[in-house]
């Protein structure tokens, strides 16, 4: 069996780590498959969100895949650091919504691979951090850049150089996911955030979320003038028609993501 499954429901993507004897561990082989399947999947044009989940209860991910690594000299670890980056960065450049179902905790690069997403839900008793410190190494897939600019600095430099463990509770509280519900409510959870996102215009949600993430960086004048950017191409798309239209018959929308 396959140790990344892909389910099509409508028009969301379900990626599911498939390892859960090893904590679905990143190996070489999943971080080769998944940054393909990322590219893949934001190029689709019948694929308007995408949920990446973990099989089994005991963990979303447990990060890389640290067995494999384990014979691999320093010299030679570069591939390895080069795939799981190219994973997660190639998640994090999915132009369409994405969300995390975080099944259980997420450690490393698990939680890296979690914060690359737009949404993060997970579920009560798990454990979120960004371990590496501890392993005589450092978060290299995006954890030092990603958790600042969801929880502020202050909080980051707390995880990240302390290499702390925290309950999915707190990870709610400051920020770093959006929702914690019971672990069998979390499909529904999930299904009720993309019944919400449906209900969108598929090209404004793109745009929208374009703006924020490139914004960010941003003086406020910039930032602004992208808004403008964004804004012009929702402007004159056949969804803001339909859109309107919609609202002045008194009925659901019909977008296209046109």
């Amino acid at each position: 069996m396959s140790d990344l499954l892909v389910e099509r429901k409508g028009t969301t993507a379900w990626i599911t780590l498939n390892r859960p004897d090893a904590r679905n561990a990143l190996s070489m082989a999943v971080n080769i498959q998944l940054g393909e399947l990322a590219v893949e999947l934001d190029q689709d044009e019948d694929v308007r969100t995408i949920v990446i989940t973990g099989a089994g209860d005991k963990a979303f991910c447990a990060g890389a895949d640290l067995k494999e690594r384990k014979n691999v000299p320093a010299s030679e670890t570069g591939p390895y650091i080069n795939a799981i980056a190219t994973a997660i960065g190639n998640v994090g450049a999915i132009r369409k919504p994405t969300i995390c179902a975080m099944n259980g905790s997420a450690y490393g690069g698990g939680l890296e691979l979690a914060m690359a997403c737009d949404f993060r839900i997970g579920v009560e008793g798990s454990e979120v951090g960004l371990t590496e410190v501890r392993l005589g190494i450092m978060p290299g897939a995006g954890g030092t850049q990603r958790l600042p600019r969801l929880v502020g600095e202050a909080r980051a430099k707390e995880l990240i150089l302390l290499g702390r463990r925290i309950p999915i509770a707190r990870a709610h509280a400051i920020g770093l996911v959006n929702d914690v519900v019971a672990r069998g409510q979390l499909h529904a959870a999930v299904e009720a955030m993309l019944t919400e996102l449906a209900g969108c215009a598929p090209l404004s949600v793109i745009q929208a979320k374009t703006a924020v993430e490139r914004g960010v960086d941003l003086t406020l004048d910039q930032g602004l003038e992208l808004e403008h950017q964004c804004y012009e191409v929702t402007l004159y798309s056949s969804d803001r028609d339909e859109g309107l239209a919609a609202f002045a018959e008194g009925r659901p929308p019909q977008y296209q993501g046109r």
